[in-house]
């Protein structure tokens, strides 16, 4: 689990780049012929429901790249809960210019803005349990760094940003190894001191070779509630446990209270729903 993963401003401007170069093409072709010359307004981006804000550097890196004259003014910050009808930036400037950013800097808001709420839903159904609820690398190609930045807006932590950051053995590793038992001792001899090993484990049988051959975490993969307690009271405390597959809202809570330690959900980033955020602009007295 690495929760200390840093969303750096070079990577933001990196992302931020190719997303306006997708949206701008060659060039804001309403814009240019409606406006051929500087008008100067205001913009207020106002969320318009209940959310977990994410995203207002992201947002404020877009309109910096489209025009450094643009005047950026954050009202609220990331991870804030913030209620409908609360305006969090207000951007001044040249008006073509809050224009040409104005779509991919809510689509940045909205997208992460979701995945802070969601993760922020899970982590309050386990309030009072020792479950960390993680994401996964189930994450939209491109934006992980900034999927697994909102998960953590929303109180979440993250597991592996890449394959090279921890050991988690599948059904396909042990598919190819030959068993469970051969994965994990070969990856235990020639894994680094102190680096963790974990494995998946379908049902019981695959939990009691996990326990034998050594492992750090067993992954509980698709189990019931009653699989769970089983699994649980097998381990007895010889390995950390996290639950993956099937997790819902629903069913966190009873999740949380089999006494496992982990809950790493998929739905986080691949399926959180988009919150509603829009900016008006208002041009400025005299620039008509």
């Amino acid at each position: 689990m690495n929760p200390n993963l840093n969303l750096s401003a070079a990577r933001i401007r990196d992302i931020v780049s190719r997303a306006l170069g997708e949206d701008i093409g060659s060039g804001d072709l309403t814009t240019r012929l409606l406006f051929p010359k500087s008008i100067q307004a205001e913009a207020a981006i106002r969320v318009k429901q209940e959310a977990i804000l994410a995203g207002l550097p992201v947002a404020e890196a877009v309109f910096r790249k489209v025009d450094p004259k643009l005047k950026f003014k954050p009202l609220a910050r990331d991870g804030d809960r913030v209620e409908p009808g609360t305006i969090v930036a207000r951007v001044k400037g040249d008006g073509r210019f809050l224009l040409k950013g104005e779509r991919v800097a809510l689509n940045f808001l909205q997208h992460l803005s979701g995945i802070a709420t969601l993760t922020a839903q899970f982590v309050e159904a386990v309030r009072g349990t020792k479950v960390t609820i993680l994401d996964t690398r189930k994450t939209t190609p491109g934006l992980r760094a900034l999927e697994k930045y909102a998960v953590r807006m929303g109180g979440g932590q993250n597991h592996r940003m890449n394959l090279s950051d921890g050991i988690l053995i599948k059904d396909n590793h042990i598919a190819l190894a030959g068993s469970l038992r051969n994965a994990v001792q070969a990856a235990k001899r020639k894994a680094s001191r102190g680096l963790a090993v974990e494995v998946e484990a379908a049902d019981l049988s695959e939990v009691e070779a996990a326990l034998a051959a050594g492992a750090d975490i067993i992954l509980l993969d698709n189990m019931s509630i009653p699989q769970l307690k089983e699994a649980v009271s097998l381990i007895h405390g010889r390995a950390r446990t996290e639950v993956s597959g099937g997790v819902h809202l629903h069913n966190i809570r009873e999740i949380a209270a089999t006494g496992v330690d982990f809950v790493s959900i998929g739905a986080l980033t691949h399926s959180a729903p988009a919150v509603d955020i829009n900016m008006d602009i208002t041009p400025l007295k005299g620039t008509r």
